[in-house]
């Protein structure tokens, strides 16, 4: 049988295990925090995803569990409706609940071992055969076989979320983009609420302190819509994460010989589209076919044909997203031009 070490037990991590077929392949999931998340949080599962989830088999117990979008309004800093598209065939799941449902799908014959991964030997188990990559943006897989140019970038941006226990307003749904600020407010599942705030911000880089960032996203929103005043009032340390955002380079192919990257530690990029996690999971179950398929060389080759272009274009609209609804000097003839097309 041939190895397979999988770094990284998060969503692509579980996803490619569930995956692969275990009369072929020797599969180990190396994860230094096993289990589920300490705070909650929500992600969309966009149509891609689902068809993801629903080769692995657990697409009907994420739709039992998860809550489905009808509009996401788009909003000036005040609450003002720029407009309100309607959103179709997107689910939202906590992240707890998908991982849970993937850790589930994998099979009895997937070894685990729950240690850090600080860097890939030249010998020893973890040098056999194939290493995946699932370890995120700041990936000791992509470092190891990449080199230096592999470092993950820092944007100037923190990023906030949270869910909390009490269901979206009618009239609080949306995205609100102010100056140099953003925040959304949409439903989680079981009537909850998720929420999640950028700005530019010298926090961090690593370690951000929760309660610190909770306390500057007060005083940056204080002026914006009395939702958003809410919902921050709201949140407590405990109930939320935050983090400075950082992105994966632009590396030019997701494999090399005896390794391969999925998810954010192939292409992370700022989360403005919500698309992370869908498509990690879309790589994981891309890698998994071709794997199961076709030989290895030629299985890896088919994995970054598929993939690469994709991402990339993805990770550029993100980027693109992201100056938009972050926009400072420019947020005024932003927010003009938005009030135009809405009309």
């Amino acid at each position: 049988m041939e190895a397979i070490n999988i770094v990284g037990g998060g969503i692509a991590g579980l996803a490619l295990a569930a995956g692969l077929d275990p009369e072929r392949f020797d599969v180990t999931v190396h994860e230094q925090r096993p289990g589920l998340p300490r705070v909650e949080t929500s992600l969309a599962m966009w149509p891609e995803a689902q068809g993801a989830l629903a080769v692995l088999g657990i697409l009907p117990e994420i739709k039992a569990v998860g809550a489905t979008f009808g509009g996401m309004a788009l909003r000036d800093a005040a609450g003002g409706s720029w407009a309100s598209p309607e959103v179709r065939g997107v689910v939202g799941v906590s992240r707890a609940d998908l991982i849970r449902l993937l850790d589930a799908a994998v099979p009895r014959s997937v070894s685990r071992t729950e240690r850090k991964v600080e860097d890939i030997p030249a010998t020893g188990p973890l040098a056999a055969g194939l290493v995946v990559g699932a370890d995120g943006v700041h990936s000791v897989v992509r470092r190891a076989f990449w080199g230096p140019r592999a470092n993950a970038k820092l944007t100037p941006y923190v990023a906030l979320r949270g869910v909390l226990p009490v269901p979206v307003a009618p009239e609080a749904g949306g995205e609100y983009w102010g100056r140099g600020q953003l925040f959304g407010i949409t439903p989680a599942s079981g009537g909850r609420t998720y929420w999640y705030a950028s700005f530019r911000s010298e926090l961090g880089p690593a370690g951000v302190e929760v309660a610190e960032a909770l306390e500057r996203a007060r005083e940056r929103y204080a002026g914006a819509a009395p939702a958003v005043r809410n919902v921050l009032q709201q949140a407590t340390p405990e109930s939320t994460l935050a983090q400075r955002i950082w992105t994966a380079p632009d590396l030019g192919s997701y494999a090399r010989p005896g390794a391969v990257l999925v998810g954010d530690a192939a292409h992370g990029m700022t989360p403005n589209l919500g698309r992370g996690a869908c498509e990690a999971l879309v790589d994981a179950v891309a890698l998994a076919e071709v794997l199961n398929a076709r030989p290895l060389d030629e299985a890896l080759r088919e994995y970054n044909r598929q993939r690469l272009l994709r991402t990339r274009l993805l990770r550029v609209a993100s980027s693109a997203m992201t100056r938009l609804a972050l926009a400072e000097r420019a947020q005024p003839l932003r927010d003009r031009l938005l009030r135009l097309a809405a009309r």
